[in-house]
């Protein structure tokens, strides 16, 4: 991949999506398996329209695939092409398992003897390379997480223990439990706590086919909490951005925090 697709992979990653930009998605085969030996098939990009390959490839540096027992899974056959990655997940242990693409980065500017000097590492790095005296400090902190869940048989819930930092989701409904027309319930926590007003954007699969996004805006309440009904079966996409002054250190600076998941509605 060239250096400018990858600077622009980073951007969508750091960055609040609108609703007309480019969507970063994980999309596996089958959320709800069964068999003696299940196995899905996942695609992974960033695109113009919703689960259709027409921009580039994402990355898959970053990715994390956690079984129901809590152990983690290597991904096998991967491969990235100019628009897509595909990779093959084993699924036998019976429950959920969480495929991710997580990331913590940060990006830091300063002025050092009359010139700018740049940095770009993990945050808890930031301190440690800002020299002392530096002057005309900026700090630009991301964490990012965009996930897909499947599960063999019967739900499991051990895969959404939180790390308690930035955005993270905790089904009140299962996300593999999810059916046309029915009521589901999610949480988010932003750094292990929920955030009234977080505003959540839903849409469905299939955008290229409609002369609209038909998406669904709604916020989370004082227990961060948003409840949906989705009336038609299907692939949803669901993503939610929030930023802040909450830098790793106390310097000038800004945090973006984002959250993307794939979710599939049965027909009920």
């Amino acid at each position: 991949m060239s250096r400018s697709l990858i600077l622009a992979a980073a951007v969508v990653l750091m960055f609040p999506l609108a609703a007309n930009a480019h969507k970063v998605w994980l999309l596996p085969s089958a959320t709800v398996v069964s068999g003696s030996e299940p196995l899905v098939t996942v695609d992974a990009a960033i695109s113009n329209d919703l689960f259709y390959f027409n921009h580039h490839a994402l990355q898959l540096d970053a990715l994390v695939i956690t079984a129901p027992d809590g152990s983690h899974v290597e991904a096998e056959n991967k491969a990235s092409g100019k628009y897509r990655s595909v990779f093959d997940v084993p699924v036998p242990q019976k429950g959920t398992y969480k495929i991710a693409v997580a990331r913590k980065g940060a990006f830091a500017s300063w002025e050092e003897n009359g010139e700018r000097k740049r940095w770009r590492g993990k945050a808890e790095d930031i301190a440690a390379n800002i020299p002392a005296g530096a002057a005309n400090v900026q700090v630009n902190e991301s964490i990012s997480r965009i996930e897909t869940f499947v599960t063999n048989g019967s739900p499991t819930t051990r895969v959404f223990e939180t790390e308690g930092k930035g955005i993270e989701l905790v089904p009140v409904t299962h996300p593999n439990d999810l059916f046309s027309g029915e009521k589901a319930k999610f949480r988010f926590l932003v750094d292990g706590k929920p955030l009234a007003g977080l505003k959540i954007e839903i849409v469905r699969g299939g955008t290229r086919y409609r002369d609209s996004q038909d998406e669904l805006h709604v916020e989370t309440d004082a227990n961060g909490e948003i409840e949906v009904s989705l009336a038609e079966p299907g692939m949803y996409w669901l993503e939610t951005t929030t930023s802040d002054n909450k830098t790793t250190v106390a310097q000038a600076g800004r945090r973006t925090l984002s959250y993307v998941a794939t979710l599939e509605v049965l027909p009920k």
